[in-house]
């Protein structure tokens, strides 16, 4: 009777060694991705109306996750410009399933030329539930009205590229915000040598360069390589054709031989290529990717929040769709200085109905 009695004992003690071992390799793992996945955080308030009213300033300067002492040749990278008296205005997310980040460039020459005016804007709106990923570029000379608060007490229009460039990061999502009627809380900030660095990391990119554009890529290939200290050899040849990342950035900055509105789908399409590519790869790849980009761009996501854009982004890479605002014939330009007028109620219209299909 004894011995019959040991054993449910017995099993009871291996099942809660078991247990032990697998909430020892969970904690494992968790400690490994928050340490890993966390260099990339920069905490940026997000605040409500109402904080924002009553809110005192008693810091000033600038907040980065990166190396920022370093010249980039060095393996440095630009700060992320925050200013204190312009954070983020809370505003609540319109569609649970559909999440809007903000991935942006900047028109910086240095690690610490910080403020700069923004170069490349593009929304990326993730439906986890129809498994779908939507890239948005935003012209950065769209006529807005700048500011944190409501955008119809403006009056002056001023280009969307220098919200950054007068109030840092949260003055610019308050601004597309506002004027576009969006419920964009969280970025992604990538300046020439981060961008070049991260296609890299993903083995180059995939992208078929025209005769007329050798020339004018490799004008800036010129320039990226005099800034980063990096001996990137020119594109020979038009084609079908693996870029490295000097050459993908380079190629994707062309404006001269055409206009900003292809220059913008050439950043879609670098964007569309790397996320179908980051797709491709298996689980352990993907992690190893993150890890070895941390400390490159510079992000308020956190590290449970990184993971879980990744896993939808990821499920929609394969329903991928690109669009621009403002649409051709959507707009009139005025010459001095030069700028995109546009109808906001009829481009907010159009905008939301690619994002939220209504």
């Amino acid at each position: 009777m004894a011995k019959k009695e040991g054993k449910p004992k017995k099993s009871i003690g291996y099942v809660i060694r078991v247990l032990c071992v697998i909430l020892g390799l969970i904690a494992g793992v968790l400690l490994y991705f928050y340490y890993a996945f966390g260099r990339t955080y920069v905490n940026i308030p997000i605040l409500s109306d109402e904080e924002y009213a009553t809110m005192q300033l008693s810091e000033s300067g600038s907040l980065t996750g990166g190396d920022v002492e370093s010249a980039w040749k060095d393996g440095g990278h630009t700060r992320i410009f925050f200013d204190p008296a312009h954070p983020i205005i809370e505003v609540a997310q319109k569609d649970p399933n559909v999440e809007n980040i903000l991935v942006f460039g900047i028109d910086s020459r240095k690690t610490s030329d910080y403020k700069c005016r923004s170069d490349a804007m593009m929304i990326v709106s993730i439906n986890k539930e129809l498994k779908t990923v939507k890239l948005t570029s935003l012209m950065r000379d769209t006529g807005v009205y700048i500011g944190d608060t409501d955008a119809t007490a403006k009056t002056k229009l001023d280009k969307l590229n220098a919200a950054y460039a007068y109030g840092g990061v949260g003055l610019m999502i308050n601004t597309i915000n506002r004027n576009f009627d969006l419920d964009i809380q969280r970025f992604v900030m990538l300046d020439f040598s981060s961008a070049a660095e991260i296609i890299d990391l993903c083995g180059g990119v995939e992208i078929t360069v025209s005769a007329a554009e050798v020339k004018y890529a490799n004008e800036f290939l010129a320039y990226q390589n005099k800034y980063t200290g990096s001996n990137t050899p020119n594109i020979s040849s038009s084609g079908r054709q693996t870029l490295t990342g000097n050459q993908a950035v380079s190629w994707s900055r062309i404006r001269y031989l055409d206009s900003d509105f292809v220059r913008t789908s050439r950043q879609r399409t670098i964007a569309q290529a790397l996320i179908e590519k980051v797709a491709d790869m298996n689980f352990f790849e993907q992690v190893r990717l993150l890890e070895r980009s941390t400390g490159v761009f510079e992000t308020n996501m956190q590290p449970q929040d990184l993971a879980r854009v990744g896993f939808n982004g990821i499920s929609g890479s394969k329903n991928l769709t690109q669009y621009r605002l403002p649409e051709d014939n959507m707009f009139t330009v005025q010459s001095n200085p030069w700028m995109m007028i546009i109808d906001f109620e009829q481009t907010r219209a159009r905008l939301h109905n690619y994002i939220w299909g209504t």
